[in-house]
C-alpha cells in the first residue's frame, strides 16, 4: 500500500486547485511546497504597513451574474465561492503615450469601439469591422475547441481555421496602419509575454474578447486571499500540506511513478503525482535521466524559457485620486511599436513599455486608510540579468528602477513626493521565489508551435501529470483551471 493516493509538487495556482480537486473526491493527498506560504505567484508580502500584491493585475474568466465565466464554474466546483470576494474593475485599461495619446477602454464592446473611433476617426469603420472579426473568431473557437464540433472544418469555421495561428501583427496590419491605434488596441500583448510579431492572433483575440465579455476582476485581500481559501478548503477535506519542504526527486521505475523524496530526506510512496513545478524542473532536475524517454528531452529542447518581469512595488502615503490615479490598470508607453519595445526585454536597456496597476482605485480598502499601493512592471528576460556581475547587480537594479520611475512620474507627477515604501524585484528575484528557470512568469515562450493545439499534455511516464503555465497558457485563469483539469484526469486514471 502506498503512503498517499496522490502527491502534488508545488502549491502555486495549479497545485492548489489540483490538490483540492482530489481531496474533495476523497483521495488521500499530500501537497509539498518549498516556500513557507501557498500561492506561488498568487501571494503577497509585507513592507511597513502595506501588504503588497505580487502578481495579480486583472483576473479573467469570472463574468457576471447574467453571464458567468468559466473560472467561476471551477471555483464553484471546488466550493470556495463563499470564501472569496471579487471586486469588479471598471475599465479594461488606460493607455498613455505622453504627449501623443491618452485614452481609456471600458470593459464593454460598444464603448471600446466608440472610444477608439473618437480618437481615430479616420479608422472608424475599420475599428468596428475589427471588433466584429474578433468576436466572430472567438465564437468559432468556442464551437471548435470548447464544444468540440465533430464536423469542424475550414469550410464550416473559416475564420478560426484561417487566423488561429497567424501572428497578431499580421492580422492587425490587415485592419490598421496608424501606429498609435495599433498600440492602443494591442496592449494586451503584454499579458501573453510576446510581441505582436510573435504572438498567435488566436491567443490575443481570446484575451481581448475574454476581458471585455467577462470583465476584469480583482480579489478582496489580493491573490493571497484566494490561495488561502483554496488551501483551507483542501485541509477541510483531509489534505496534508508540508511547507518549507520541496521535492528533490521523483522516484520512477520502468517509466512508472513510485514516489518522491523530500528535502527533509523522507521517501514517500505514491503511484500518482501532479507536478506544478514546471516541465523543465520536473524532467531535468527531479527525475533520473535514464527514466526519461529521449523524445521528452527533444521536445524540451525545442522550447524557449519565457519572459520574466522587473517589478517595482510602491506604497504611497496618499489616496489614488489625490495622486491623479483614476484607473486601476495603466499601460505606459514610450514607443508605439510594441515589437521594438519588446526587444528591450532581452537586454538591460531601459524599458519602453510598462504596466502600472493601482488596486485601490476599484477597492478603496486594499491599502491602509489614506494610502494606496501600486505595482509598476515591465517584461524582462532573466538571461541578461544572470550575466550581471554580482558586484554590479544592485547598481544595475536600481538604475533600471529609477528609469521606470521617471516614466511613471511623467504620467503621475504627484507620485514622486508621496512614496512611503518601495521594493524592487528583478527576474532573478522572481527566479528565487518561484523556482522557475529565468524567473519566467508565463512558462515557456508561447509561440504558435507551442499553443494548446500542438502540446502533448500526457506525460510519457505513467502516473505523472502536469499543471501550470509550463503545460499551457500562463496567467491566473489558465493555471487555476489547469490544476483542476489535472486533478480530474488523475481521478479518472484511478477509475480506469
Amino acid at each position: 500500500m502506498t503512503d498517499y493516493d496522490a502527491i502534488v509538487i508545488g502549491a502555486g495556482n495549479g497545485g492548489l486547485t489540483a490538490s483540492l480537486t482530489m481531496a474533495k473526491a476523497g483521495l488521500k493527498t499530500l501537497l509539498l511546497e518549498r516556500h513557507n506560504i501557498p500561492g506561488g505567484c498568487a501571494t503577497s508580502f509585507i513592507r511597513g504597513r502595506f501588504e503588497f500584491e505580487v502578481a495579480l493585475h486583472q483576473l479573467s474568466g469570472i463574468g457576471t451574474v447574467d453571464f458567468p465565466g468559466p473560472l467561476i464554474k471551477t471555483f464553484s466546483d471546488l466550493d470556495v465561492l463563499d470564501d472569496i470576494e471579487f471586486v469588479e474593475m471598471k475599465n479594461l485599461y488606460r493607455v498613455v503615450y505622453p504627449g501623443k495619446m491618452d485614452l481609456v477602454l471600458k470593459a464593454d464592446r460598444a464603448e471600446s469601439i466608440k472610444t477608439l473611433q473618437e480618437h481615430f476617426p479616420n479608422d472608424a469603420d475599420q475599428i468596428a469591422r475589427f471588433y466584429d472579426f474578433v468576436w466572430e473568431y472567438c465564437n468559432q473557437w468556442i464551437h471548435v475547441v470548447l464544444m468540440k464540433d465533430a464536423e469542424a472544418s475550414a469550410q464550416k469555421y473559416p475564420v478560426f481555421f484561417k487566423y488561429a495561428l497567424k501572428s497578431m501583427q499580421e492580422v492587425l496590419n490587415e485592419y490598421f496602419t496608424d501606429p498609435l491605434l495599433l498600440s492602443a488596441i494591442g496592449m494586451y500583448y503584454a499579458y501573453l509575454g510576446l510581441p505582436p510579431r510573435l504572438s498567435p492572433f488566436g491567443e490575443f483575440a481570446l484575451v481581448l474578447w475574454g476581458y471585455t465579455e467577462f470583465k476584469p476582476w480583482h480579489i478582496k485581500g489580493g491573490s493571497q486571499a484566494l490561495s488561502n481559501a483554496l488551501l483551507n478548503k483542501f485541509l477541510e477535506h483531509g489534505g496534508t500540506v508540508r511547507f518549507n519542504c520541496s521535492a528533490i526527486k521523483i522516484n520512477v521505475q520502468d517509466e512508472t511513478v513510485t514516489g518522491v523524496i523530500t528535502e527533509d530526506g523522507d521517501e514517500v510512496s505514491t503511484k500518482r503525482i501532479i507536478s506544478n513545478a514546471g516541465t523543465y524542473n520536473t524532467y531535468i532536475d527531479l527525475i533520473d535521466s535514464e527514466q526519461v524517454p529521449s523524445q521528452k528531452y527533444k521536445e524540451l529542447a525545442g522550447k524557449s524559457v519565457g519572459v520574466s518581469g522587473f517589478t517595482i512595488f510602491i506604497g504611497f502615503d496618499e489616496e489614488p485620486d489625490k495622486l491623479g490615479i483614476r484607473e486601476a490598470t495603466n499601460f505606459l508607453t514610450m514607443d508605439a511599436d510594441a515589437n521594438k519595445a519588446y526587444d528591450y526585454s532581452k537586454t538591460l536597456l531601459p524599458a519602453k513599455n510598462m504596466l502600472f496597476t493601482c488596486y485601490d482605485v476599484d477597492d478603496p480598502q486594499f491599502s491602509p486608510v489614506g494610502c494606496c499601493q501600486g505595482a509598476l512592471i515591465c517584461l524582462a528576460y532573466g538571461e541578461p540579468w544572470l550575466k550581471v556581475p554580482p558586484a554590479r547587480y544592485f547598481e544595475r537594479k536600481y538604475e533600471f528602477a529609477r528609469h521606470m520611475l521617471t516614466i511613471l512620474y511623467k504620467v503621475f507627477p504627484k507620485c514622486e513626493n508621496h512614496i512611503e515604501e518601495i521594493e524592487v524585484a528583478t527576474p532573478l528575484t522572481h527566479m528565487r521565489y518561484l523556482g522557475h528557470p529565468g524567473g519566467a512568469i508565463y512558462g515557456f515562450d508561447h509561440l504558435g508551435k507551442d499553443t494548446d493545439f500542438f502540446i502533448e499534455k500526457a506525460s510519457p511516464i505513467k502516473g505523472l501529470f502536469h499543471a501550470g503555465a509550463w503545460m499551457g497558457s500562463g496567467g491566473f485563469q489558465p493555471t487555476l483551471m489547469s490544476g483542476a483539469s489535472a486533478g480530474r484526469a488523475l481521478i479518472k486514471s484511478l477509475k480506469n
